[in-house]
């Protein structure tokens, strides 16, 4: 049997639609969009890269800040306050699975390795915070909370879901975060909260972001002194370069 000219232009049309449908692959939901959105702005800056950039970004602030009037100024802290916030996270990763040892105090991300006070305070000053890496690293974590926040609370023997619902009220920004024996970071971005530091319950992976609530020494320890920092006279310090005394 023939076919018509029609007929067949008709049926081709359909077979070459039919087959490019098949090899597309559609994004279904919105949480997809979102994770195909996120890997195509992965940031890959080396750490070394990091460390000019930022500073790079304070003087550039600082040149703005000292030329501005009252109004100017606040907006310029705000805005630093959102970018120191937002840059963190850059800088955790390259430090993820960094071995903890009780005496490490490497300053080079995953080569040797690092204590958690030296992860925190090695984390500040490469983000161009001027403190006193090496001593502050050696006091207990009480020294360093206060140091650098002006909004310092204290829970002893308080369930986890209190400080969960403690960080829930504080909201979204980064944390310094003293224990019984240790010290970290707690997380709070993008309505996720994580605990960032050099884990010594897990050695050979050491600097890790975990839940809140699990298996970790935040979870397990009786005290828990909580700082959040990054508040506007911190970030001011970071803008002019402010040295920190010991």
């Amino acid at each position: 049997m023939k076919m018509s000219k029609n007929l067949l232009y008709l049926f081709c049309l359909i077979l070459c639609t039919a087959c490019y449908a098949r090899e597309q692959k559609p994004v279904e939901t919105e949480e997809e969009k979102e994770i195909v959105l996120e890997e195509s702005f992965i940031d890959t800056r080396s750490y070394k890269q990091l460390k000019t950039d930022i500073r790079t970004k304070r003087l550039e602030y600082q040149k703005a800040y000292n030329k501005g009037n009252k109004a100017a100024k606040d907006s310029i802290v705000a805005d630093a306050q959102q970018f120191l916030a937002n840059e963190a996270h850059l800088f955790f990763r390259e430090w993820y699975g960094t071995p903890w040892t009780f005496e490490g105090h490497t300053q080079t991300p995953r080569e040797g390795s690092i204590a958690c006070g030296y992860f925190v305070t090695t984390t500040l000053r490469d983000m161009g915070f001027d403190i006193p890496r090496i001593y502050w690293a050696q006091q207990d974590a009480l020294y360093v909370v206060k140091k650098l926040s002006s909004d310092v609370n204290r829970f002893y023997q308080v369930p986890m879901d209190d400080i969960v619902k403690h960080i829930d009220e504080k909201g979204e920004g980064l944390y310094i975060v003293g224990l019984d024996n240790h010290v970290g970071y707690i997380y709070f971005r993008n309505g996720e909260k994580n605990f960032v530091h050099s884990n010594y319950y897990r050695r050979n992976i050491g600097v890790m972001s975990e839940p809140l609530v699990g298996e970790n020494p935040l979870n397990n320890s009786q005290l828990r002194v909580i700082g959040k920092i990054l508040d506007k006279e911190m970030t001011k310090n970071w803008i002019q370069n402010k040295k920190y005394e010991k």
